[in-house]
């Protein structure tokens, strides 16, 4: 079993009287790390009780009134882990309620993420539980597991737990089909309208297929035969259920900046090639920049805390920088290189450091290349995809 490196921060919780929330999209682990932090609780000598939700026999056991929730709850266990725990009727107020009468119970839930249990949990919970994101597996977590395990493999088939149980590649393809029909079937159609889902289809593949690029909701809009109304809410969606995400420009006011434009990236490399049929070999595939790219902003994503944040800079003439990692509001200008045979600053960085002078330190990422070189009072740093791996940010 692949070691999560979420698991022992995890595990460090157990010990406080508080509600975690395990949260993410589907089939990325959220079940497994219950089980783990289970046995992990009862070997400290704790109590612990595991209910998963998606049993119709188990969730029968909480068919009850909220009061006799409550207690059963109460007096299952110290450590209560809660495997899809949106099936509970007014679930938020029901861990409220334990939280608020001044139990000592930790209580562990996972949920498939929505929109509206996003919603519930900001509404009734606010001050009373922390929230973790459960991502698909890292390309460290995996080489970790298998030393065997390429880069060029994890830009193929991605992160996706399921696929560490077998090499074949045939059927690597087959689970990351199955999870893509998952989602749309599961999660998706609650959300939006039957007759549309063939055009929510097409939205996730433009997505996919103009990744790292810019896009423009009008043009979407037309592509698809929808409001731009109607495209907002998709993407709304998909980044409410963390299987998109937008990033947005970063601007300082200047003139020529763009300041209200946005590029996305899919969750999983894996799920992206799914979209587009295409499992090919990276050096053969005209996108591999984009990959390399894509790979980038999943490990920034990864490792943000709360005092971070990532956007691209370009300008209206087209000078544009991969991704700007706001840290305490200082922005550190990453460029990503699929291919670079010297060092030489990328056009787009030197203008943004012409622009920001004050920038003490920026990134150059690619693939063979690792020295430092200074331009004005800027310490620019080129790094492997390898060493990217390992950056204390």
């Amino acid at each position: 079993m692949v070691k999560r490196c979420i698991l022992n921060k995890l595990q460090n919780e157990i010990h406080q009287p508080e509600i975690n929330i395990l949260l993410g999209p589907r089939q990325v682990g959220k079940t497994t790390l219950l089980k783990q932090l289970k046995t992990y609780a009862e070997s400290l000598g704790k109590k612990a009780a595991f209910f998963d939700l998606e049993q119709p026999q188990i969730l029968a056991q909480f068919n009850y009134s909220d009061i006799e929730i409550i207690e059963k709850i109460k007096q299952a266990g110290q450590v209560i882990l809660i495997d899809e725990f949106q099936y509970i009727n007014n679930a938020s107020k029901i861990l409220k309620a334990i939280f608020d009468s001044g139990s000592k119970l930790k209580i562990i839930c996972s949920g498939s993420s929505s929109i509206e249990i996003h919603k519930h949990l900001k509404e009734s919970l606010a001050g009373r539980k922390f929230i973790f994101l459960i991502n698909p597996l890292e390309h460290s977590e995996i080489k970790a597991h298998n030393k065997n395990h390429s880069l060029n493999m994890y830009l193929r088939y991605g992160g996706m737990p399921g696929l560490t149980h077998t090499d074949s590649e045939d059927r690597k393809q087959q689970i990351l089909d199955e999870l893509l029909s998952s989602y749309i079937l599961k999660d998706i159609k609650a959300l939006i309208k039957e007759e549309n889902i063939r055009a929510f289809n097409h939205l996730i593949y433009l997505l996919a297929e103009r990744q790292g690029s810019t896009i423009s909701v009008h043009s979407l809009a037309n592509q698809i035969s929808l409001s731009s109304k109607s495209v907002n809410r998709y993407l709304d969606i998909l980044e409410g259920t963390y299987v998109n995400f937008r990033v947005y420009s970063f601007s300082n006011n200047l003139g020529n900046e763009l300041k209200k434009s946005c590029k996305t990236y899919l969750y999983d490399l894996g799920l992206r090639n799914c979209i587009l049929k295409d499992f090919s070999e990276v050096a053969d595939r005209p996108d591999k920049g984009v990959l390399l790219e894509s790979f980038v902003f999943l490990e920034l994503k990864n490792m943000l805390m709360p005092n971070m944040e990532i956007k691209f800079w370009r300008t209206k003439q087209g000078d544009e920088v991969d991704f700007i990692l706001l840290k305490n509001r200082k922005p550190i200008p990453i460029e990503v290189k699929s291919k670079l045979t010297d060092i030489e600053i990328p056009k787009g960085m030197r203008h943004f450091l012409n622009r920001y002078s004050s920038i003490e330190t920026a990134y150059v990422i690619n693939e063979n290349i690792s020295d430092n070189i200074h331009f004005n009072s800027c310490k620019i740093k080129f790094i492997t995809f390898k060493a990217l791996e390992e950056i204390c940010w």
